[in-house]
């Protein structure tokens, strides 16, 4: 047999004296401990209920239920046990949350025109990220008040310049340094002037406008020669490719200057109209702005830029019809065409490049308008090889050609500004002469259309939408606007329909990248 554990000794039989077991488990001792009591705990009857569920239940009684084992019954039973019985080691607490260290998500950019939101992991920052979001905030808070001319037209550019400077600061500082860093950043757009346009030096993070500066720096240190762009001039066979006009048309030139009564199919609408010379200012109905493709769940449509409308409905616009003449015989019959003069021969001791003030190289800009004779030109601007104005003048329309629109949002030119004009045509022609002969560079964008409103034949041309061809290819061109931005990092054509364009900022900025491109690319094509 084996021997008793003894786990019951402390107890007293339940028989007691009438116990006829020979080997008891439990204790016949009278100082055996009592039983342990059942204590008992008074459970409130529940809520009353509704009088229909207390009459189909009956309410129960109080009743007793057993409390937890006190502490001490457990630890004397536990005191009991045989001294020479091994007992199991405690056991140790299990974890059961993950060892892993917790990973924030990065959040994505705030709203465009608020506060933008970092977009960092913070086990990867060397500042906390609620630091540098308060940095972020205090940037954002002083761009926004730089930027208050500017902002309802571009409204995403706070945030987006503020993110952009508080990643600058961050990566040129360390831990010690980064608020410092951020104090001082606040203290130069405080210095900054007001921007009145998009195109202003104030513009941009402290990162651009150092860029901008360098890249100006070494676009004014280049000065364009004859012999620096010489293998960028077109070939005859490009500019009759890309339209230019290299022949004086046949006929007799400025027979008809203007087309009144001369039916006509307008440009904007698409309609037949019979041109005159007061036209009604609400009979045309269009889109001023340039159709686009856009993919609408796997469809492809064409809108328009200037209200977003599908290109089947009807204009955002009123106007009156104008019509615009490409063809070089009519063209001609409106004003003749001529060559640019030639080159003054040298006359004994004096050369020929000091006799002639023809310059080497010059970039050429022109705004047109709407007229009974077409569309003409109604200045016309031009900058020397370094970028320096050289002439800038308004021209008037000849004789019996009254003009019909002013195509002010795109010309900049208005009625007030355009009586000013005292130049017609052929006396701003031969006033260019003093600047321009037939060896002269020209530089433009999309230059024919320039050439052919001046009515001038040259064969010595440069043009940045052949320099910067479109990836879809010809007849697709490249704007100037985008051009600039993307190469230059300027903006440029930022006026509304009051203000239009400037011939002075297209010229430069059609010299700056022919610049550029010798600066940075080695070799041209001149291929179709």
């Amino acid at each position: 047999m084996f021997s008793t554990l003894g786990l019951f000794q402390s107890l007293s039989c339940p028989e007691g004296s009438k116990c006829r077991r020979p080997w008891c488990l439990f204790s016949h001792t009278n100082d055996a401990s009592q039983p342990p009591l059942i204590a008992s705990v008074f459970v409130p009857p529940p809520r009353a209920l509704s009088s229909t569920t207390a009459t189909s239940r009956p309410s129960p009684s109080p009743s007793t239920i057993p409390a937890k084992r006190p502490y001490e019954l457990s630890a004397l039973a536990t005191s009991s046990v045989r001294k020479d019985v091994p007992s199991e080691p405690p056991t140790q607490r299990v974890k059961t949350a993950s060892t892993s260290r917790p990973i924030n998500t990065p959040r994505t950019t705030g709203q465009g025109n608020g506060v933008p939101i970092l977009r960092v992991t913070p086990a990867q920052s060397q500042v906390a990220v609620p630091v540098r979001q308060t940095m972020l905030k205090n940037l954002y808070d002083h761009f926004v008040v730089l930027y208050e001319v500017v902002l309802p037209s571009n409204p995403t550019l706070a945030s987006e310049h503020a993110l952009r400077q508080e990643e600058e600061i961050y990566s040129k500082s360390t831990k010690l340094t980064y608020r410092n860093a951020v104090i001082n950043s606040i203290a130069a757009l405080k210095r900054r002037p007001i921007p009145s346009a998009i195109s202003h030096p104030s513009i941009g993070t402290e990162g651009d406008i150092a860029a901008r500066i360098e890249s100006q720096k070494q676009l004014s240190g280049l000065r364009l020669t004859r012999t620096a762009v010489q293998q960028l001039v077109m070939t005859t066979e490009t500019m009759k490719y890309w339209g230019y006009i290299t022949e004086v048309p046949h006929g007799e030139g400025g027979s008809n200057p203007d087309a009144k009564n001369q039916v006509k199919q307008c440009e904007r609408c698409g309609q037949s109209f019979t041109v005159r010379k007061d036209p009604k200012r609400d009979e045309c109905y269009y889109h001023w702005g340039r159709p686009f493709t856009k993919s609408i769940n796997g469809e492809k449509l064409r809108f328009y830029s200037c209200c977003s409308k599908n290109a089947n409905e009807d204009g955002c616009t009123r106007g009156c019809h104008v019509f615009y003449e490409t063809d070089p015989s009519d063209l001609h019959t409106r004003h003749a065409f001529s060559l640019t003069r030639p080159a003054k021969s040298s006359h004994g001791d004096i050369d020929a490049e000091t006799c002639d003030t023809a310059l080497d190289v010059v970039a050429l800009d022109c705004e047109m308008i709407y007229t009974t004779g077409g569309m003409r030109v109604a200045r016309i601007s031009v900058v020397d090889g370094t970028g320096t104005e050289v002439f800038d003048e308004l021209v008037r329309m000849d004789d019996d050609v009254d003009i019909t629109d002013y195509n002010t949002r795109f010309s900049g030119i208005c009625q007030e500004k355009h009586e000013k004009a005292s130049l017609t045509l052929s006396s701003a022609r031969q006033t260019l002469d003093a600047f321009i002969n037939s060896e002269t560079v020209i530089i433009g964008h999309a230059l024919e259309n320039d050439l052919k409103t001046l009515r001038m034949i040259h064969h010595r041309c440069i043009d940045t939408v052949v320099l910067f061809p479109h990836k879809a290819g010809p007849p697709y061109r490249r704007s100037l606007r985008d051009l600039a931005k993307e190469h230059l990092g300027i903006a440029i054509q930022t006026g509304d329909g009051s203000s239009g364009h400037s011939s002075v900022e297209d010229s430069i900025a059609t010299l700056d990248l022919v610049r550029w491109y010798i600066l940075n690319k080695k070799g041209t094509s001149q291929k179709p």
